[in-house]
């Protein structure tokens, strides 16, 4: 028995009734379902986001540029957009498109905020600010709403950017014209800086000389200033002195105003009590007087009576010696009277000098009060001259110090005068020199400025309107593609071309056996029974790969760079599939099954049917450059798009390998199962 008639045999099989041969048409047409309507659903979806509903809203307040121009770059937005019909767009409040992207009435919104013309034109002022779009997206509408409105927003930014650079270019070289004008100017400007610097050159040589006369004129000054200085510095030091002694004279002046502003009255009083005294003396030298006369006329009784005396005792019968006795006792008692009249007499005398005396005095002191008051007067008018002159003498003498500092000053000063008028002198022809220097560089400048006003360009408005388009927008993309997708539903045809196929392979074994009873029954080498086994799937298999690719080319419209290389690179891929799922299912059995779904999903995330397989986390680049449909997939682009086929080579021999392995792993499961067991009997799952 051979592995055809296996194979034929398995056909009729599932073939024997209605019910079966329908669901084998439903097998075999599951990889067209699952790849036609995917791939027509994903055709063109680009082409139809002029019915996705978005809201534009416009707050740009505009600005005014420094040329007067008025630029409104937010309504010219909103227009571009509302005109290219690339979505629904509705021009609409703030408010509302909020609403309406929170409530699903649309999928995203592009704001335009109010300061967005002016932040554009902010470069101007050397102040720039970048300028901004908002876009509101709200992923519960569609999670790919939020991507598709920042591709929008960012060929928004590139055609206004384009705008705003061709409006700066222009402005620029409009100030090319400007330039040239102002640098005509500049010619007729330097020369007229030659010739005043000529003239400037003359003056500074006469500068040079006066400068000369003013150093000699200060080196005068400079000396009478030193003796001034000198001078003022002695008047000082003597104006401190006569402050000094002046203060003394005042404060001893104010003490003797302080103490005889009484003399007057003092003297006064002096004078009355000298006069009384006087009067008193007078009166006690006349009762002086008095006494002494009656002390002498007592002095000459008693000289008298003792004659009288003698001649009474006598005649009373008294001897001579008791006379003598009584006399000699008499004189003995007026010795002391003889003594007090002598006393009284000088006494009467000295008194009467001490009246004359007293007298004299009360004139004096008269004559003394008389003059006190005027003297008094003096010295008060004294004191207060001499504060009057103490304070003269300090403001003197703060003068003189005053004077004596400035004069230091001015010495200074004018050393310093001097030194400048040295300076002045040097620098005087230094100036001169330089504008000698000057003098030739303005007439080079002159002459330069001449030559360079012939290379600033004078553009015309049409040359500068051209130059800056191309300065706004400087580079343009032309395409080259080698191999290019003309649609994203081609771009993705590829991917689910290869799991249609595998999915198509996968259902296949829901209904048919991946090895035949009969010839394990009858014992038929292993590998004829796995080749029959495969046979059949592979045919149906090939059926599924025609049927796919009909719908696809036909149905979906999808075009296709080589046809029918693309029809044989399919059934090769399909047969590859299947005999790896028909490995899995007659090594494992109903586990195997289950295993083809596990490589299915594996291969999903490994192949790099969408993104580049670079961008794929690392752990899985390994499974990406081991699993069969990442060369699948590679195979149907190249041949689908039209590119180099020389890594197709690669893409069969891998496959070749899977095919092989698979076939060599099916022909030892059909070797293990010509030898039966209790579990194969009665297997744990059976599907």
């Amino acid at each position: 028995m051979t592995a055809l008639r296996l194979a034929l045999t398995e056909l009729r099989r599932v073939t024997a009734g209605r019910l079966p041969r329908a669901a084998l048409a439903t097998l075999v047409l599951v990889p067209t379902l699952y790849g036609g309507l995917y791939l027509y659903a994903n055709k063109d979806p680009y082409g139809n986001l002029d019915r996705v509903p978005a809201a534009v809203v416009v707050e740009d307040a505009g600005t005014t540029l420094a040329n007067g121009e008025r630029l409104e770059v937010g309504d010219q937005v909103a227009t571009s957009l509302v005109d290219s019909r690339s979505f629904d767009w509705h021009r609409v409040t703030q408010a509302a498109a909020r609403t309406g992207v929170e409530g699903g009435e649309y999928d995203f919104a592009v704001i335009v905020p109010k300061e967005f013309s002016a932040d554009l034109a902010s470069s101007a002022e050397f102040t720039p600010r970048q300028a901004k779009l908002q876009v509101v997206t709200n992923d519960a509408n569609n999670y790919l709403a939020r991507t598709i409105a920042n591709q929008v927003a960012a060929q928004v930014t590139k055609s206004v950017a384009s705008q705003v650079s061709s409006t700066a270019a222009n402005q620029l070289l409009t100030g090319f014209t400007t330039i040239h004008g102002k640098v005509a100017d500049a010619v007729d400007g330097a020369g007229t800086l030659a010739s005043g610097l000529a003239d400037a050159d003359r003056g500074a040589r006469e500068l040079a000389t006066g400068a000369g006369s003013l150093r000699a004129g200060q080196e005068k000054l400079l000396g009478g200033t030193r003796e001034l200085s000198s001078g003022a510095t002695e008047a000082a030091s003597g104006a401190e002195r006569l402050a000094t002694g002046a203060g003394a004279l005042g404060s001893g002046l104010a003490t003797l105003d302080s103490r005889t502003s009484t003399l007057p009255a003092d003297t006064r009083r002096l004078a009355e009590g000298a006069q009384q005294v006087a009067d008193g003396n007078a009166r006690v030298a006349e009762a002086g007087r008095q006494v002494a006369a009656a002390s002498k006329d007592l002095a000459s009784t008693l000289t008298s009576a003792q004659g009288d005396l003698a001649d009474r005792l006598r005649e009373a019968g008294f001897t001579d010696d008791q006379v003598q006795q009584v006399l000699a006792a008499a004189t003995r008692a007026s010795g002391p009277i003889e003594d007090a009249n002598a006393r009284v007499q000088t006494a009467s005398g000295q008194l009467d000098r001490l009246s004359s005396g007293a007298a004299q005095v009360a004139t004096g002191a008269d004559r003394l009060a008389a003059a006190a008051g005027p003297l008094q007067t003096g010295i008060h008018r004294a004191a207060t001259g001499s504060a009057t002159l103490s304070t003269g003498a300090d403001d003197l003498a703060s003068g003189n110090r005053a004077l004596a500092a400035g004069a230091t000053k001015l010495v200074a000063g004018q050393e310093q005068a001097l030194s400048g008028a040295s300076r002045l002198g040097t620098g005087a022809n230094k100036l001169a020199d330089g504008l000698d220097q000057l003098s030739t560089g303005a007439a080079s400048l002159r002459d330069g400025l001449a030559k360079g006003l012939k290379s600033i360009p004078d553009p015309s408005a049409d040359q500068r309107k051209a130059v800056a388009q191309t300065l706004g927008n400087p580079v343009g993309v032309q395409a080259n593609s080698l191999a290019s997708a003309a649609s994203y539903g081609a771009g993705l045809a590829p991917f689910f071309l290869s799991l249609s196929l595998w999915i198509g392979a996968y259902v296949l074994f829901l209904l048919l056996k991946p090895l035949s009873s009969r010839a394990l029954a009858t014992g038929q080498p292993s590998w004829r029974t796995a080749l029959g086994g495969w046979l059949a799937p592979a045919l149906l298999g090939l059926v599924q790969a025609v049927l796919v690719f009909a719908i696809v080319t036909r149905g979906v419209g999808i075009d296709v760079a080589r046809p029918l290389a693309l029809i044989g690179y399919l059934v090769a891929v399909s047969a590859t599939f299947v005999m790896v799922l028909h490995a899995l299912a007659a090594r494992f059995g109903a586990p195997g099954k289950f295993l083809g779904l596990v490589l299915m999903v594996v291969q999903l995330v490994s192949a790099g049917g969408t993104f580049p397989w670079q961008t794929l986390p690392e752990p899985l680049h390994p499974l990406h450059h081991v699993l069969p449909m990442s060369y699948a997939v590679d195979g149907v682009r190249r041949l689908m798009y039209g590119g180099s086929l020389a890594p197709l080579a690669l893409d069969l021999a891998v496959l070749l390998a899977w095919f092989v392995a698979a076939f060599a792993v099916a022909t030892w499961a059909a070797h293990r199962a010509g030898r039966w067991s209790a579990l194969r009997i009665k297997p744990e799952l059976a599907i």
